[in-house]
């Protein structure tokens, strides 16, 4: 009896790595990190070549060249990395904090530089880079740690207090040490989302959620009758991005959409995008979603959508067969950080709210974004290394996943 205690007890120590490994997540990935390098060529090679001195190839070569290195050492990371181990944990709690830091150097050190008329990024040994994309990553590996951590303690209004805050935290870091308000966003409902899945007193958001949303319509009709109030404060970017989104849209918008109508259904060809050509600003950011409209029609975008749901898809298949909870709250925290950034890149450019700067993911221009994204994807298949199957060879490993 006490051998089998002990041989239990090992079990419970350790989860052991599958031969399952979700390659169509890894496939869905290359192929809209490919498809996005095809369209930022197509988007950027205007503005590059008058940029640059001839170089259309500028934007292009800066993304692939990252993508790629990124991309491979994504693969080996996730089949060597076991994410139960003490040191991954520590590196989530050093990513959260080390994001806090480095969001406060861009506003109290030299290192801090203004772009497109913000102060928004770090440029440290001739690199740029944006903290605030690191918060992203810092948000997902941290707040499941501490969640974990809490354990049953999770049903107490402090320990709920105590996760809110840290993702309030890191919003707020995002808002007022980058003037990112809509980073902040993104980070404030990729904490929401963690918490409510690891709560399990569901009827509090039952009640909040739908009220908000209530509250939120009122607002918009109130404000959109009352556009005077927005006369008066001027000044603010923020209040006149909402007053032309209010009024009939901003330039960029409405230059967006003509591209998107002028596509049809199947676009002008690619390359053929007549937008891009000074019409639309910065076009291969957070507007591209208007230029693959243009070029290949609502088929191409409608492609496009149907690559991210199947990502999406995919996240959801690995968080759902995650052996344990710390694995299906980290995949949770990129599945709600992809999805709520594609939905509101497409918001904006639908002219469905004001103009906020969100990229669109894997598509979009900015190696930062990119790099972390990615590293999120590599953090799913890394999850997903460790699901088992009740059958065959891998009966043992998943009574060991039932046991803990």
């Amino acid at each position: 009896m006490p051998s089998q205690k002990k041989e239990k007890k090992k079990k419970r120590k350790k989860k052991l790595p599958s031969d399952f490994y979700d390659y169509n997540l890894l496939a869905c990935t290359i192929l809209l990190v490919s498809f996005g390098l095809i369209m930022l060529y197509s988007a950027s090679a205007y503005e590059a070549a008058s940029t640059f001195k001839g170089n259309d190839m500028y934007y292009f070569t800066h993304q692939a060249g990252l993508s790629a290195i990124v991309l491979v050492g994504i693969v080996i990371l996730s089949k060597f990395v076991d994410y139960h181990s003490v040191w991954f944990q520590r590196i989530a709690a050093l990513v959260y904090w080390g994001s806090l830091l480095l969001m406060a150097a861009v506003r109290f050190t030299p290192l801090g530089y203004e772009a497109y008329g913000a102060r928004r990024w770090l440029r440290i040994v001739g690199v740029s880079l944006q903290p605030a994309e690191i918060g992203k990553l810092g948000l997902i590996l941290y707040l499941p740690y501490i969640i974990l951590k809490m354990g049953k303690n999770m049903r107490t209004i402090r320990a709920k207090a105590i996760v809110l805050g840290l993702g309030v935290l890191q919003a707020l870091a995002a808002w007022i040490l980058t003037d990112n308000l809509s980073t902040a966003i993104i980070l404030g409902l990729i904490a929401c989302v963690i918490l409510f899945l690891a709560d399990p007193e569901v009827k509090f958001y039952a009640r909040v959620i739908p009220g908000a949303a209530v509250i939120g319509v009122f607002a918009i009709i109130i404000l959109k009758n009352n556009l005077q109030i927005f006369e008066r404060i001027g000044g603010d970017f923020r209040s006149n991005r909402i007053y032309e989104w209010l009024s009939g849209g901003s330039y960029q918008i409405l230059q967006g959409l003509y591209a998107i109508g002028s596509g049809g259904f199947l676009g002008k060809g690619l390359g053929n995008s007549t937008q891009k050509i000074t019409t639309i600003p910065e076009a291969q950011n957070d507007m591209i979603f208007s230029i693959i409209c243009e070029e290949l029609g609502i088929f191409g975008a409608l492609l496009v959508l149907l690559l991210f749901g199947y990502l999406l898809y995919r996240l959801f298949v690995v968080a759902q067969n995650a052996p344990d909870a710390y694995g299906m709250l980290m995949v949770s925290g990129v599945f709600a950080h992809i999805s709520i950034q594609v939905i509101l890149n497409l918001c904006v450019v639908l002219k469905l709210m004001p103009a906020t700067g969100i990229t669109l993911p894997f598509i979009s221009y900015g190696g930062t974004s990119v790099l972390f994204i990615l590293t999120e994807i590599g953090i799913a298949l890394c999850v997903s290394r460790f699901i088992v199957f009740r059958d065959g060879q891998n009966a043992e490993q998943g009574e060991t996943a039932e046991e803990q």
